[in-house]
């Protein structure tokens, strides 16, 4: 995919697997996947694609996300992302930066590997909100600190609307996390959007009213959510959801006044 000069490669790491019906939801419809079987194995199981994104600006080669890492749990299996960025020619010396869309464990499995740094010539970046709420607040998540702490020396982290190289801007879209990021890329009159989890599935940028289970604060999720898709739909703006099927970008139109995702 070239944005104008930039390119932005999908690295896919692994996979992870979660009972629909109850990861996403809509209040008051009582089977809400009915109409979206097609998302879902025969189980209504719906599988995440989990890795991360390479952009190519100027002189940086850019990881958004950090994949699963090697996490093999019977739900969620990662592995792949250091095999998927030598496909792409590169390897952990080569990424100038790691930007982080939010800090849940499917995003930064490979930021660090038994308190080591995998990327050492990178300089990390991320909301400082979401800093905040997983690593250095009294109630941060012992997990995360000890994946993360390694990275401080390494870090630099953000509380705005803020472009952190040619082209790639980092917007605050707070809602699945206190600081979820939306990263935009452009250039020339071209632009796609990096929407990390604000969509877990294509799905919710269809119905107004999907819920995830994950979501920090559901109500400015759902809020971010829809106010990005309008924003969006019916230009020539690319999106893509850290989870998305092949981690493949695509289109959100709209018919009849209802919203819909068609991948390119």
């Amino acid at each position: 995919m070239r944005i104008g000069s930039i390119e932005v490669l999908p690295v896919l790491d692994g996979t992870g697997r979660e009972p629909a019906a109850e990861v996403l939801t809509r209040p008051g419809v009582s089977d809400a996947w009915s109409c979206h079987a097609e998302h879902l194995d025969a189980d209504g199981v719906l599988t995440l694609d989990l890795g991360a994104f390479l952009v190519r600006t100027g002189d940086r080669t850019v990881l958004v996300d950090a994949g699963v890492g090697t996490i093999d749990n019977g739900k969620y299996a990662g592995g792949g992302l250091l095999d998927s960025l030598r496909g792409h020619g590169l390897g952990p010396d080569d990424v100038t930066d790691v930007v982080f869309t939010h800090l849940h464990f499917d995003h930064v499995g490979w930021a660090t590997t038994k308190g080591r740094v995998v990327f050492p010539n990178a300089t990390y970046r991320v909301h400082a909100d979401d800093w905040a709420h997983f690593v250095s607040s009294p109630t941060a998540d012992p997990g995360a600190v000890r994946k993360l702490s390694p990275l401080e020396p390494r870090l630099e982290v953000f509380d705005g609307e803020v472009t952190l190289a040619p082209g790639l801007t980092a917007r605050p879209a707070p809602g699945h996390t206190p600081g979820s990021t939306v990263y935009v890329v452009s250039s020339g009159d071209e632009r796609a959007l990096l929407l990390g989890d604000v969509v877990h599935s294509v799905v919710e940028l269809g119905e107004r009213d999907w819920e995830a289970v994950f979501d920090v604060d559901p109500v400015a999720a759902c809020a971010v959510r829809n106010a990005l898709a309008d924003e969006v739909a019916d230009s020539t703006d690319l999106v893509v959801g850290a989870h998305f099927p092949g981690l493949r970008f695509g289109r959100v139109v709209t018919a009849f006044g209802n919203r819909t995702f068609r991948a390119i």
